[in-house]
């Protein structure tokens, strides 16, 4: 780490920080059952359409095989368990979901 950080500049971040949820998805052991790769793929749909409508800030799919991913996303955590309860591949038992409130900074960006 070579970037000097002032106490001034922590607290600047700081005072713009924005409540999101952060969604992990773990894989079970329901992950291999029979008709998984059409529910997958109606999970991914999903997912990205969450996306493209701005319920989900940044989308990580994780290449694991405990952790399936994780989300960043703009609504109160009451209501990402709520969506993501309702995900196909969490309501076939391939997935659980942990949500948890965080903070993030907007503007905040995955390197191209």
């Amino acid at each position: 780490m070579s970037t000097t950080v002032t106490d001034e500049q922590i607290r600047a971040l700081a005072s713009t920080a924005k409540p999101y949820s952060l969604a992990i998805l773990r894989w079970t052991p329901q992950r291999t059952m029979a008709g998984a790769d059409a529910i997958e793929l109606e999970h991914q749909r999903r997912m990205v359409a969450l996306r493209a409508d701005s319920v989900i800030a940044v989308l990580c799919p994780v290449a694991s095989d405990t952790v399936a991913g994780v989300a960043i996303m703009t609504v109160p955590a009451d209501e990402a368990a709520a969506i993501m309860a309702a995900d196909p591949c969490v309501q076939a038992g391939m997935m659980r979901c942990e949500v948890h409130p965080c903070h993030g900074f907007p503007g905040d960006t995955l390197p191209v």
